[in-house]
């Protein structure tokens, strides 16, 4: 290995999401791969992605990207949902630096549910995406899928409302109708959702198993670095560095209920 690449298997990984969602991706990834260095950036003050156009999902990312690839990634995590569903091909197509982004959680929901009924929550544009349908066609025969758009979640979360009343109530309006047709299985399909989890166990009564795609998406990571041959050795001692387009303070109570190691926070424009 010349010098280049050593340096290279040093360098960090990037993470990026519209807020503070991808915070649930990145616990899985340093649960997993302890040895890695990562820069995590919210770009709160724009979200959220989710009813964006596609026009503005691409260079919104775009930025983000650009971002972390100053700050020489050696991959990058796009722990966002809409911003998979509708730009990681171009991005691909794009840049030279291995892209993960987030799976629709299909094929686990179809392995857990006994009931043959699964319901799913996530944004508007990632239900519009082709990733989303063809995932949908490839694992959900015969079963019964209820999709719901879930409308101000995001916004409740990173305002640290997930456990409010009006969390409650949102979520009372999205999921009772699907439990009422049977469903017992629910996909969290956006990245901020799982900081929901509490309350989603509150309002079901405990009477759905819930989907967090997060764990597999370390696992990919894993995978990607190994195909690529970028994997950090077992002597480096990671750094955590994160940066929001947003208010501090929010992204920290984040953190620190995410991570109990040190790290450093920035507040940027880009």
């Amino acid at each position: 290995m010349n010098q280049g690449k050593a340096a290279i298997k040093m360098s960090p990984l990037g993470i990026f999401d519209s807020g503070v969602g991808g915070l649930c991706v990145l616990r899985e990834i340093k649960k997993l791969l302890p040895h890695e260095s990562i820069h995590y950036f919210a770009d709160s003050i724009n979200c959220p992605y989710g009813s964006k156009t596609r026009q503005e999902v691409l260079s919104l990312s775009r930025k983000n990207i650009e971002f972390l690839l100053k700050l020489d990634c050696k991959l990058i995590v796009i722990a966002c949902n809409t911003v998979t569903a509708v730009a990681i091909d171009s991005f691909r197509s794009e840049y030279n630096i291995p892209f993960v982004g987030m799976e629709p959680a299909l094929k686990p929901a179809a392995l857990q549910t006994k009931s043959k009924k699964i319901g799913i929550l996530a944004t508007e544009n990632t239900i519009n995406g082709r990733l989303f349908k063809q995932t949908l066609e490839k694992h959900a025969t015969g079963l019964d899928v209820y999709i719901q758009p879930g409308y101000g979640l995001v916004e409740l979360v990173e305002n640290k409302a997930q456990n409010s009343d009006q969390a409650q109530s949102l979520l009372k309006k999205y999921l009772f109708p699907m439990m009422d047709k049977g469903v017992d299985t629910i996909v969290l399909g956006c990245t901020h959702y799982p900081f929901l989890t509490e309350m989603i166990k509150k309002v079901t009564k405990n009477r759905v198993t819930i989907i967090d795609p997060a764990a597999a998406v370390a696992n990919q990571t894993k995978k990607m670095l190994i195909k690529f041959d970028l994997a950090s050795n077992s002597q480096n001692h990671p750094l955590f560095n994160f940066s929001t387009t947003g208010e501090k303070k929010i992204v920290e109570t984040f953190i620190e209920n995410t991570m109990n190691t040190p790290y450093t926070l920035e507040q940027i424009n880009i």
